[in-house]
C-alpha cells in the first residue's frame, strides 16, 4: 500500500532521510576522539615503521631472555599463574604483506618484558606468491624451532596476511598439533575488497570468495589451536573491517574487537599487547577452556 499525502509529508525528503542519517552516523564516527586519536597513532607510527623497516629484513634467531623471568616480579607472576611453565613456551611473530618482522619491535619487547622467556619473529619470502607455500616454509621453520627449544608446540602471532598464513598451516596442513594458541592481528580472514586493486597472484588470494578463502572455509574435523582473532573498526585495509573476525564454526574463535585502532597499529596498541600477553599465558584457556570474548562487532 502506497503512502498518502498526508499535510507535512514530504515523499523527497522521506526517501532521503535514512541515507542522510547514515551519512550524518559516519561523520559523528570520523569526529569521535578516540578515531582522530587512532589515525594520528597510525600516521606517527607508520612513519616510524618506514625508518625501522631495514633494520628487520633478516629473520630473528630464537635466543631465550634470561632478563625477564616470571620469578623477577610481582606483575610476571601474576600473569603466569595458572601456568607457570606457560612463560618458557616459544611465541613466533609472523608479518603481514609487504613487511618485515620490524613491525614487531614493540609487541616483542613486550613480550619479554612480561616474562615470555623466547620470543622471535620470521620473514617469508617478500617474492611470495601462495599462502599454501609460505604455511609449508612456516611449518618447517616452526619444526626448527621445536627441534632447538625441545618444545613440543608453540605460540603463534600473525598480523595481516602473517594471521591467514598460520591459519592456513594450522587448518589445513596439521598444524594444530604444533600451534598451541594463534593470534592473528588485522588478518582478512573474510577477504578484503581492497585486493581487487593490485592482480597480483598473492594479492588475488585475498580477495572474498577467492579460492583459498573457499577452502578455508571448509569443514574441519579437529583442531587442536586455541584461535584469537583481533580486529578494528578503523582498519583501513581489511574491508569490510568485519572481515577481520574469524568465523569458521568450527574453530570456535574467539573474536576480539578493539575501536580506534589503525591496522598498521594493531601492533603496537597496549589494550592489542594486553589481550595478547592474556592469550598466550593461557588465561582462561585452560582444560579446554576459552577466555570470554571482550567485545564483539
Amino acid at each position: 500500500m502506497r503512502p498518502t499525502s498526508a499535510p507535512g509529508y514530504d515523499p523527497a525528503s522521506h526517501t532521503t532521510a535514512a541515507p542522510d542519517a547514515a551519512a550524518r552516523g559516519a561523520l559523528r564516527d570520523l569526529c569521535r576522539p578516540s578515531t582522530l586519536t587512532g589515525g594520528l597513532t597510525e600516521l606517527a607510527w607508520v612513519g616510524a615503521h618506514v625508518l625501522m623497516y631495514p633494520l628487520g629484513t633478516w629473520t630473528e634467531r630464537l635466543q631465550p631472555d634470561v632478563l625477564h623471568r616470571p620469578d623477577r616480579s610481582s606483575a610476571v607472576r601474576a600473569l603466569f599463574a595458572a601456568d607457570p611453565l606457560a612463560a618458557r613456551t616459544p611465541v613466533l611473530l609472523v608479518h603481514g604483506l609487504v613487511d618485515n618482522r620490524s613491525i614487531f619491535a614493540v609487541m616483542r619487547r613486550s613480550l619479554r618484558r612480561r616474562g615470555f622467556a623466547s620470543v622471535c619473529s620470521w620473514n617469508y619470502s617478500p617474492l611470495l606468491r601462495d599462502v599454501a607455500k609460505a604455511a609449508d616454509d612456516l611449518g618447517a621453520h616452526i619444526e626448527r624451532i621445536c627441534a632447538q627449544t625441545g618444545h613440543d608446540r608453540v605460540h603463534v602471532v600473525g598480523h595481516s596476511l602473517g594471521g591467514l598464513i598460520a591459519r592456513y598451516y594450522v587448518q589445513r596442513q596439521g598444524g594444530d598439533r604444533r600451534v598451541d594458541a594463534l593470534v592473528t592481528l588485522g588478518t582478512p580472514h573474510g577477504g578484503s575488497v581492497l585486493a581487487h586493486l593490485l592482480p597480483t597472484p598473492l594479492v588475488r588470494q585475498l580477495r572474498p570468495g577467492s579460492p583459498v578463502l573457499t577452502e578455508l572455509a571448509e569443514p574441519v574435523d579437529r583442531c587442536d589451536t586455541r584461535i584469537t582473532a583481533i580486529y578494528s573498526d578503523l582498519d583501513q585495509m581489511v574491508l569490510p573491517t568485519s572481515a577481520g573476525r574469524c568465523d569458521h564454526p568450527d574453530l570456535g574463535a574467539r573474536n576480539v574487537l578493539v575501536r580506534g585502532v589503525g591496522h598498521m597499529s594493531l601492533p603496537i596498541d597496549r589494550g592489542v599487547l594486553d589481550d595478547v600477553a592474556l592469550t598466550l599465558a593461557g588465561a582462561g584457556t585452560h582444560a579446554g577452556q576459552r577466555p570470554p570474548v571482550r567485545a564483539v562487532a
